[in-house]
């Protein structure tokens, strides 16, 4: 009997890509896949446990899962992902309505599992080293066909002091060049015209292979590949980037100029505590220099506020960085306080109001940034990829090279009754910006 099975993925792209491999994986072995887990056999929930509001959505997605269960309209319920894999003594216990609970070590043993929980009816626990978890495999991809993630790396050796990543997946590990190109030359067969790198820390990349930083050679390489339009690299590392990957990245036309670099902070004190290297000078030298290397650049950031021992010294340092600095894309959240991280021990653990707070007040500014950056763009003409038509405003939407998929903005336009092909490139006229987003007009 062929069992149907839908998955749920939730948190990163990374952990996307991951449940991308594991469904491919399920296909090969006989499983009929379904676009809609409350309509399968088996519904899986490939969680996130990175911070607690992830953790909280992976646990609600769960219950109404299960509740779908309960009521018959679904055979099995299945986690996997980073949640599991970081609780795995206290999963069963706590969501009972789970039938198997699987590390991410066991996604490469996904099939013969999920088949033993359906033909013996029984219960499947199973948490295999991380390291046995596949970099690599054929994907059944959820991203439209016109751009997909492809994941260079695995795991992290940063180290940060909140961080739960190599708690969870390990050690770095990088992929081959050659597995890397022959995947993306596979996507950009199947119509892929823009691919995002992605890893925990993208700028590490080839170091335990190649024995140096290896992102500029790959990214090169990767330009090579005809069809390819749009290359674009997420997750960068500050102390990583080298003057080799910012002199490819201004040279090759493929590539697109954005960069991202979750810094964390601006003050030297917290960077430190946070085992992280720099200071609001440094980091504002490296934007400098990044800006100068690259021309035209779009720079993104993420920050936390609230860490441990975050004075208000330390929040206004961080504040006028980001109003110095003025980067074109930036997310801000409140520290979340880990268990078995090292931060999660620290005095001086600041009230949740004040640290929401401090990241409202991040995001209020950088609302104002991005809106004058906005302005500055009226007139001028921006290369799109089209991604729909929304038929309330009765305009299409797309992205332009400024804008990461599921991360950034969306530019709207109209198009003077023609109809542009989902996944095409067109130029648009900018004409205005309305709460960030830019709207215009079809060249």
């Amino acid at each position: 009997m062929a069992y149907t099975v839908g998955m749920v993925s939730l948190g990163c792209a990374k952990n996307q890509v991951d449940g991308e491999v594991l469904m491919a994986s399920l296909k090969n072995a006989g499983f009929l896949t379904v676009d809609d887990a409350a309509l399968a056999d088996i519904a899986i929930v490939n969680t996130c446990g990175f911070i607690e509001s992830a953790k909280r959505e992976s646990i609600e997605e769960i219950l109404e899962l299960a509740a779908l269960k309960k009521e018959g309209k679904i055979k099995k319920l299945v986690i996997t992902g980073c949640l599991s894999e970081r609780y795995q003594k206290e999963m069963h216990q706590e969501l009972p309505e789970a039938d198997a609970v699987l590390g991410i070590g066991a996604n490469g043993d996904i099939a013969p599992l999920l088949t033993k929980m359906m033909e013996e009816n029984t219960y499947v626990e199973s948490f295999p080293d991380k390291s046995r978890m596949p970099l690599c495999g054929d994907r059944e991809l959820t991203t439209p066909s016109y751009f997909a993630y492809v994941k260079i790396a695995e795991g992290c050796d940063n180290r940060c002091s909140y961080c739960a990543i190599p708690l969870i997946r390990g050690g770095y590990r990088s992929r081959t060049m050659e597995s890397i190109e022959e995947e993306c030359k596979s996507l950009v067969a199947n119509g892929a015209k823009e691919l995002v790198l992605i890893a925990q820390d993208t700028s590490r990349y080839g170091i335990d292979l190649y024995g140096e930083y290896s992102l500029a050679k790959l990214m090169a390489r990767l330009c090579r590949i005809d069809g390819l339009r749009w290359l674009r690299v997420l997750y960068c590392y500050p102390d990583s980037i080298t003057d080799e990957l910012l002199d490819t990245m201004a040279r090759e036309e493929k590539i697109v100029k954005y960069i991202d670099l979750p810094l964390q902070h601006a003050s030297g004190p917290i960077l430190k505590a946070m085992n992280r290297r720099g200071d609001r000078q440094s980091l504002t030298a490296l934007m400098n220099k990044i800006r100068e290397r690259v021309p035209g650049v779009v720079l993104r950031t993420t920050l936390i506020t609230g860490f441990p021992g975050e004075t208000e010294e330390d929040f206004t340092e961080l504040a006028e960085f980001v109003k110095d600095v003025k980067f074109q894309r930036l997310g801000c959240f409140a520290y979340s306080q880990e268990e078995g991280t090292p931060a999660a021990e620290l005095p001086g653990q600041l009230d949740e109001e004040v640290k929401a707070h401090r990241a409202e007040l991040i995001m209020d500014r950088q609302m104002e940034i991005m809106e004058r950056q906005g302005m500055e763009l009226i007139g001028k003409t921006l290369e799109v990829l089209v991604e729909g038509y929304d038929r309330y405003a009765e305009c299409w939407f797309g992205r332009s090279w400024r804008d990461a998929p599921d991360v950034d903005g969306k530019i709207f336009f109209t198009t003077g009754g023609k109809r542009p092909r989902l996944g095409s490139f067109v130029q648009v006229r900018v004409e205005d910006c309305m709460d960030c987003d830019l709207t215009g007009r079809l060249v």
